[in-house]
């Protein structure tokens, strides 16, 4: 009896085992089918999508950067030469001027006065010399007849001189009262343009105010003072030789844009001007050295007082072989590029870099140019590995990777 029930429970297990089997086999063909017909092979893998650029050669320019303040290339505070009451001003705040042009008015009254004076004076030594003149020839007639003293002579050549000397002292003092009287309509110096007035109309105006009028700052050109330290001074130095007199380019970006100015076209720059002065002697405090650009500042993009990014051009390597920076790969000992072969394998190459800007990194030594190597997908791959190229990803994203088929995921349709 006990022999048949272990017989009866042995089969009972023996036909539920292949009921579990069939149906984990089939459910597995089920899943194979929907995902494509054929089941997945042990240790198969797919191809690492990924996206590549061709190793050139180009022009690279090289450039020393520094924070630099912009200046206008002249500033002049408009002093009154003579004082008085204000009486009108002829300048609008923010204006462009011209050197001569009238900014102000003083009232002239007073100096036109004394200039009158001066000519009256002038006038009346003049008679009282043509006088003396007239006395003098008498005088000398009369000596000639030994009917006058040799000293009456003399005194009377004296008097002569005397009023001369009067008539030269008044043509002065009336040069002197002119310019004073010229001086009370105010010119600008200087081309340029107006900032903030400092003297409303109908205030005494003094030469020895401490603000003056207005101040005029000439925008056109205008300077940019910036700093580099005193490490790159050989270098810059040897630019400066190299070049035999010809001034070196200089080029400003707003603050904080640093790596602009590579493409003649690029919108981030405000003005490409000159270097024109190496100061001569390195700041010992902040082991700096002051360099001077002007820049034609035709748009008046560059504002005295602002900051800008100076970058000074120093040398340009002709025909070097790059890359993208997004191909370089940083291993714990040197940097290395992802080669794409022939096969569409990749291999693993050490590399030397050199000068670097937003665009491309020069290769100094494991490149050369025609060779095609990963900018995206760097990260899931090992030597050997094969890569399916994407020619639709934009630069900087990582192209998706085909993902295996998960359990319970039934497609659609």
């Amino acid at each position: 009896m006990k022999f048949r029930t272990f017989a009866i429970w042995l089969l009972l297990v023996a036909t539920a085992g292949s009921g579990v089997y069939w149906l984990v086999n089939h459910t597995k063909q089920s899943r194979q089918h929907h995902a494509g017909g054929r089941p997945t092979q042990a240790g198969g893998s797919h191809a690492v999508v990924v996206r590549t650029a061709d190793v050139i050669t180009q022009d690279i320019p090289v450039f020393l950067d520094g924070l630099g303040t912009v200046q206008g290339f002249y500033t002049v505070t408009v002093q009154p030469m003579v004082s008085g009451p204000l009486l009108e001003v002829r300048f609008t705040e923010g204006q462009d001027v011209h050197r001569g042009d009238i900014l102000a008015q003083i009232n002239p009254r007073a100096y036109k006065a004394t200039l009158d004076q001066y000519i009256a004076k002038k006038a009346q030594d003049e008679a009282n010399l043509a006088n003396a003149k007239l006395d003098l020839k008498r005088y000398e007639q009369l000596g000639r007849n030994n009917y006058t003293s040799a000293q009456t002579l003399a005194t009377q050549r004296a008097t002569v001189a005397q009023n001369e000397a009067l008539v030269k002292q008044d043509q002065a003092l009336i040069d002197g009262a002119r310019t004073n009287l010229d001086w009370t309509t105010i010119r600008a110096p200087i081309d340029g343009r107006t900032g903030l007035r400092q003297v409303d109309v109908g205030n005494l105006i003094s030469s020895s105010s401490t603000n003056g009028l207005v101040v005029i700052t000439q925008i056109e050109p205008i300077a940019v003072i910036f700093t580099l330290p005193q490490q790159v001074l050989p270098r810059l130095i040897r630019a400066i030789q190299h070049e035999n007199g010809t001034p070196l380019s200089v080029i400003a970006l707003p603050q904080g844009n640093a790596t602009g100015g590579e493409r003649p076209d690029d919108p981030d720059v405000l003005d490409t001007g000159t270097l024109t002065v190496l100061n001569n002697q390195v700041d010992s405090t902040t082991g700096t050295v002051k360099l001077k650009a002007v820049f034609p500042n035709k748009n008046h993009l560059l504002w005295p007082g602002g900051f800008v990014n100076a970058r000074l051009l120093v040398e340009t390597l002709h025909g070097a072989v790059t890359v993208p920076p997004l191909a370089i790969q940083h291993g714990p000992d040197s940097a290395f590029v992802w080669i794409v072969n022939k096969d569409k394998t990749v291999s693993r190459r050490i590399v030397t870099t050199g000068q670097e800007n937003q665009n491309a990194i020069v290769i100094k030594d494991g490149l050369h140019p025609g060779e095609t190597v990963v900018l995206d997908g760097a990260s899931r791959l090992t030597d050997g590995a094969t890569v399916s190229i994407a020619t639709d990803q934009p630069p900087g994203q990582t192209p998706p990777q085909p993902k295996p088929h998960q359990p319970g995921n039934r497609p659609h349709g």
